[in-house]
């Protein structure tokens, strides 16, 4: 980390010899690995190392953004002058700017975080031995025909420091492993996967249970067809389900309410869930991938009430969008090295359901379970909602048979309003959502 803050802070100096009236510079730097086995060969073994810097450099409202890999003092120096350069050309922006001194972070805790193993790298070897694990354990079905298995990890560590007097950062790591099943052939061909990623070794399931589950949900697939056409209920599994709270999360962004392409436009202070279901952003949970100590722009990271009782409390936010909605940032923001900060969310947690998954099949009838979607249709400034997807159907509370090649349809605003959450939302997830019962969606099938 001492590398990278002093690469920073070199940044910074470049850019005021270069004339910038204020800047802020981002480092990072990291080394991944992954393991891909397929039809029992190995396919590809990669590792990759590599440092990258960021420059942002402001003139009044005007800016401008650059990055490199190459570190050496001369290239910081024409990373600055380029950086200058570009931004007496940009369009004045009025809403551009570094945090105050007195919004900044100025202490976290990153050992209550546990954002990095302090561990060894693990060997190619083991990481192989996993991913063979996996596919194995998917190959002893029988009926799979193919299995595509991976293993991977990954340690990163960002830095990020500013003329306003912000310096801070921090480390990641994470271990992955995942399975891709496949049964039948030709039009009859079935595939589905099961994959889990983790900070801590410890914390990973075992790479046989992987394979395995991702072979029982492809075995649970086989000979589906299309459903009936008609208006249904529709049960989005845990694995599907966030995709719902994404769509909504996309329309109280601040940059889509800054550019008045939302459907949620004005729906502050309005029930935009069910009266009983709240949704809570918490970037300080430990152990979490999604965790942060402070944001891209350098302000503290803290929990906060996004929905609360159904109602929406407020948008997410970073500095340039509170500033053009009159309002405070939300620690929201997110960057990378090459672009200016842009609002983002992190943990999210909807209310979970007292009824299991089981629960809310057996009292939705007759209707569709979804375990997987394609494509997207979704008017984001309505919020009509269109997607194909695929699982299986339920009638008199039973599953009775796969399909697929169905789309569902509805408007967000109205389904939103109608959700019915099980209990079986993952501990371990960055968006914590739980299945979710949506009544009378329009389903078009056979």
């Amino acid at each position: 980390m001492s590398r990278l803050a002093a690469l920073t802070e070199a940044l910074l100096h470049a850019a005021k010899q270069a004339g910038a009236e204020a800047a802020d510079a981002m480092a990072l730097s990291g080394t991944s690995q992954s393991i891909d086995i397929r039809a029992g060969a190995l396919e590809q073994a990669e590792r990759s190392e590599a440092t990258e810097i960021g420059l942002r450099v402001l003139i009044g409202g005007r800016q401008a953004c650059v990055s490199a890999s190459d570190t050496s003092p001369a290239t910081l120096s024409r990373l600055a002058e380029r950086a200058v350069a570009m931004a007496r050309e940009a369009p004045n922006d009025p809403y551009a700017g570094l945090a105050a001194p007195d919004q900044i972070a100025k202490h976290w805790d990153l050992a209550a975080l546990q954002l990095v193993e302090d561990a060894p790298e693990p060997s190619a070897a083991h990481l192989e031995s996993l991913a063979r694990a996996a596919e194995s354990a998917a190959m002893a079905a029988p009926g799979i025909t193919q299995v595509e298995a991976s293993a991977g990890y990954g340690r990163r560590a960002v830095h990020l420091a500013a003329s306003n007097g912000f310096a801070g950062g921090y480390e990641r790591s994470s271990h992955s492993v995942s399975a891709v099943a496949f049964t039948g052939s030709g039009t009859a061909m079935e595939r589905d996967y099961a994959g889990e990623g983790r900070i801590f070794a410890a914390d990973m399931p075992s790479a046989t249970d992987i394979g395995a589950l991702a072979a029982e949900r492809t075995l649970a697939r086989a000979g589906a067809t299309k459903p009936k056409t008609g208006t249904y209920p529709v049960l989005f599994d845990e694995r599907v389900a966030q995709s719902l709270i994404g769509h909504l999360v996309g329309a109280i962004n601040g940059a889509a309410i800054a550019r008045g392409s939302s459907w949620l436009l004005n729906g502050l202070g309005t029930q935009v869930l069910p009266a009983h279901l709240s949704l809570v952003e918490d970037p300080l949970r430990p152990r979490i991938g999604g965790s942060r100590p402070f944001d891209g722009e350098g302000l503290p990271s803290q929990r906060r009430m996004v929905i609360e009782n159904g109602v929406l409390m407020g948008w997410t936010l970073d500095l340039a969008t509170a500033r053009q909605l009159g309002l405070s940032s939300t620690g929201n923001a997110a960057r990378g090295t090459s672009a200016p900060p842009t609002p983002a969310s992190s943990n999210l947690d909807l209310t979970q359901g007292s009824a299991s998954r089981a629960d809310l099949i057996r009292d939705m009838g007759t209707g569709l379970l979804i375990t997987s979607m394609i494509g997207s249709t979704i008017n984001p400034t309505t919020g009509d909602y269109s997607r194909g997807a695929s699982g299986f159907w339920v009638e008199n509370g039973e599953i009775l048979y796969p399909v697929n090649e169905c789309t569902i349809a509805g408007n967000l605003r109205d389904m939103l309003k109608r959700i019915i959450p099980a209990n079986d939302a993952r501990a371990h997830l960055s968006t914590r959502v739980p299945s979710l019962l949506v009544e009378g969606m329009i389903l078009a099938g056979a």
